[in-house]
């Protein structure tokens, strides 16, 4: 009587979960398939170029006055080509002006045109210069766009936006527009924001994402990965239900628990029954096919379900971390004294930017260890990203004294504003410059600071210090659902063998879910027309 009842509970909650399942399996046997697909970029960061004191004509102080800014929250160099500019921006956030190293003009629709040079530059990389051009020995340093502007009355905003403008190389530009909050292709998994999209007129439409404040890539779309992207979250992610809002979480983690459920059951059933002879009767031999495929299977059955229902589970989290980030406003007066600045560092410069802390304000110097010269990093996967150590140093604004371990102190100082921590409770500061299991690529960010504190659950606060932003912060908790989420769902224990042995083991045992949840529909079917005959 009990083994009937099991019998039919196993049939009734498998018809119940067979298509949502199914759907899943099918989608994530594809996921591989898009993550293999993507579109093809020329590289994923500027190279850094050295700045010579000579490039700056303009003290900073005077392009604000020229321009009416009293005040700003940062401000750093950009070059569009050889002609290089501050970028202000008066608030976190909006919109940086742009304003000429050379002569203090504001750039027209600077940030419109950085955006559309840092999307070529990441898809196409740059062009390739000629041996005795001015233009590629600028490419070394600033110096020569200073001397062609004294020299020939060349004019730098006009040239930037004719770089732009009429590049005739690549591919035109087709659209570019500012997003200041995640849509249905770029979405919050990207993190980053504000940015600028940077569509192509091109047969596969790709579309560049660019954050100009970090002269950063964000993302990369094109029409067929959009294919991709578009069936994985109808099947996947499901959604065609976001608008239920949490109801869509409670009705996913249902159909994981029923899931699980369900193959505990068949697992109860496969070894208290015995396999009977099919003797050639079709019927039989689908039974047994569907038999071994589900025990063949179960084990990741349950493990998609339990690791599924729980990540689902977390989503009720709200994840804030773009809340948390310092806001300054810095006076117009701070001047650079670049010439000095340089001998104190005694390195190749290639920034600055202000920063505030404990009521000192001090100019992060980003300096540049070995060869100064540009040279474009290969393009990286994002889980296997990993970038430089970061050489920075602190210098007072005022008596322009060096602040030892400035970054550090920066981003423990970061760290506790976040976490609203006594600095006293921190446990160690540590540079990120590659993913990992615990700071993973969907973080997005790197290089970061790490500041771990002595807590009950282990608080990790990852602090971008050229942004003044929390990267994220985890704990022991939910560190746990992570792991659980990589190594149940997403296959990560295969990481041994690389990404291809990774995906050839999701999409096996998708494969083996597609199989079993068939081969039990048809049987459900053909028991079903029996029933009517």
């Amino acid at each position: 009587m009990l083994r009937k009842k099991i019998y039919a509970l196993h049939r009734t909650l498998s018809l119940i979960i067979a298509i949502p399942v199914l759907l899943w399996a099918v989608s994530g046997f594809m996921h591989p398939l898009m993550t293999t697909i993507k579109p093809q970029v020329a590289a994923q960061k500027l190279p850094p170029l050295t700045i010579d004191s000579n490039a700056i004509g303009v003290p900073l102080p005077a392009a604000l006055q020229r321009n009416n800014i009293t005040a700003y929250h940062s401000v750093k160099l950009i070059h569009i080509d050889t002609n290089f500019f501050y970028q202000v921006q008066q608030e976190v956030n909006k919109s940086p002006v742009y304003l000429s190293v050379t002569n203090g003009k504001l750039l027209p629709s600077g940030d419109w045109l950085y955006a559309q040079y840092l999307a070529r530059q990441f898809l196409e990389g740059p062009p390739a210069p000629a041996a005795s051009s001015p233009a590629a020995d600028a490419s070394h340093t600033a110096t020569p766009v200073a001397m062609v502007e004294e020299e020939e009355g060349h004019d730098c905003c006009n040239a930037a936006t004719a770089c732009v403008l009429n590049n005739t190389t690549g591919s035109k530009i087709a659209n570019v527009s500012r997003l200041t909050a995640f849509d249905k292709e770029y979405k919050f998994v990207n993190r980053l924001l504000p940015v600028h999209k940077v569509s192509f007129n091109r047969p596969d439409g790709i579309r560049i994402y660019v954050e100009t404040t970090q002269d950063r890539f964000a993302f990369a779309m094109d029409n067929w990965r959009a294919v991709f992207d578009n069936i994985f979250q109808w099947l996947h992610t499901w959604s065609w239900l976001d608008a239920l809002g949490n109801t869509k979480l409670y009705f996913i983690i249902g159909i994981c628990l029923l899931s699980l459920v369900t193959s505990v059951l068949g697992m109860y059933i496969f070894f208290i029954t015995k396999t009977k002879k099919t003797n050639g009767n079709a019927t039989l031999k689908a039974r047994r096919n569907h038999r071994y495929t589900a025990i063949v299977g179960a084990a990741f059955t349950l493990a998609w379900s339990f690791s599924g229902a729980w990540h689902a589970l977390e989503k009720f989290k709200t994840d804030d971390r773009n809340a948390y980030f310092v806001s300054n406003q810095f006076p117009a007066t701070i001047n650079i004294d670049f010439p000095r600045l340089q001998r104190i560092v005694n390195k190749p410069v290639s920034n600055f930017s202000l920063v505030k802390m404990d009521e000192q304000t001090y100019w992060r110097v980003v300096t540049i260890n070995g060869n100064p010269h540009p040279v474009h990093a290969p393009v990286q996967s994002m889980k296997s990203m990993e970038v430089p150590v970061p050489s920075i140093m602190f210098v007072n604004t005022g008596n322009y004294s060096v602040l030892p371990n400035g970054e550090e102190k920066y981003a423990a100082w970061l760290a506790t504003q976040f976490s609203k921590q006594p600095a006293g409770n921190i446990r160690s500061v540590t540079a990120i410059t590659k993913f990992n299991d615990e700071y993973n690529f969907t973080d997005k960010r790197l290089p970061v600071w790490k500041v771990s504190y002595a807590t009950a659950d282990a608080d990790r606060y990852f602090v971008e210090t050229a942004t003044g932003k929390l990267s994220v912060k985890v704990n022991d908790g939910e560190l746990k659902e992570g792991y659980s989420f990589a190594l149940l769902h997403k296959h990560h224990f295969m990481d041994w063998g690389g990404k291809t042995a990774r995906d050839a083991s999701t999409m096996i045992w998708a494969f083996f879910q597609i199989i079993m949840i068939s081969v039990g529909l048809m049987l459900w079917w053909r028991a079903r027309k029996k029933l009517k005959s």
